[in-house]
């Protein structure tokens, strides 16, 4: 149906008149009767009964109504859905196990009136082009990759540096660690599946492991996280790195160990990116909440200089390595 002819038809009837619907609606009291009539002739019954001075509705109108009302209010729900400034702010978490999904709960605790419409992206370059296109709103990602510029429509705000940890199974020679320094990581074997060519944790694992000599897999498929974990409890000499702020949850019978990482820690870094030319209201307030909760890079800290961008910057270049 034509949801211009419904409300005319609404209109009408809460007018009473043909002629006040017109003065309403901003259009010729012909315009009225055709587009009733038209709305008349698709449904195949006669709304509403004319008289000179007024207009009620007949028995079919009056079973029309509320299917009107609830059409129109439909209508409403399905442009503020899309609609930036009203719709809800859509923002790619990436994971909605990793730290970035934790802070975006933070922001949503400290405005409870602005909805969230929460995404997963695969890569940089889609969250880019999204962000652009205005189909997201911000998104949460380690800026960009060696060699790459963000668009100069694209803003950069620092948010977390997440330390990594290493996660080994009971019988695996690091568990009862209580911190393991990276360069002992040499030789020992890390399984990170998933890891994608072309995409920012590919860079930053590589970056990662050509500095200090770790041996990285990515074989075999990417299953998920429980398989993951399965295998890591079950192996002796096999183990992976989770961000220091990713949830996980696996049996008791598992025993798996969370092991910092230090001298130095390596961090994986959370930046948000939004377009600058963005207006909905809700971006502000993130960007103001994820700046007033951000710490400052610690010391002992690493992170692949790309990742790191300068105060004002949104090139996503800067001075970095180890802090």
């Amino acid at each position: 149906m034509d949801p211009e002819a419904v409300r005319t038809f609404l209109a009408v009837l809460e007018s009473g008149r043909f002629r006040d619907a017109a003065d309403e609606l901003g259009i010729t009291q012909q315009a009225v009767s055709k587009r009733v009539a038209a709305l008349e002739k698709e449904l195949g019954v006669r709304l509403l009964a004319r008289s000179p001075r007024h207009a009620e509705a007949t028995i079919d109108g009056q079973a029309f109504l509320p299917h009107a009302r609830a059409f129109l209010q439909a209508e409403a729900r399905a442009l503020a859905s899309v609609r930036p400034g009203s719709r809800a702010l859509r923002v790619d978490v990436i994971g909605r196990r990793l730290a970035t999904a934790t802070l975006l709960r933070g922001f949503h605790q400290a405005h409870p009136e602005t909805e969230l419409d929460v995404v997963t992206l695969f890569d940089a370059d889609t969250a880019v082009a999204a962000l652009r296109a205005g189909t997201i709103d911000a998104s949460f990602r380690a800026v960009t990759m060696p060699g790459r510029r963000l668009p100069e429509d694209i803003g950069v705000l620092p948010v977390l540096d997440e330390p990594l940890h290493l996660l080994t199974g009971p019988g695996h020679a690091l568990a009862s660690a209580r911190s393991v320094p990276l360069a002992r990581l040499a030789g020992h074997r890390i399984w990170v599946p998933g890891i994608a060519s072309g995409t920012e944790w590919a860079a930053y694992y590589a970056d990662l492991s050509d500095e200090f000599g770790l041996t990285i897999e990515v074989t075999g498929p990417d299953f998920g996280t429980e398989p993951l974990l399965d295998t890591v409890a079950d192996s002796p000499d096999l183990a992976t790195l989770v961000g220091e702020g990713t949830r996980l949850v696996w049996p008791d019978s598992h025993g798996l160990r969370r092991v910092p990482v230090t001298d130095p820690t390596p961090v994986y870094p959370h930046s948000l990116l939004w377009s600058t030319g963005n207006p909905h209201p809700g971006l502000l307030a993130l960007r103001e909440h994820l700046a007033a909760t951000a710490a400052p890079p610690a010391p002992g800290t690493w992170a692949p200089s790309w990742s790191r961008p300068r105060l004002g910057d949104t090139d996503g270049f800067g001075a970095g390595g180890t802090a």
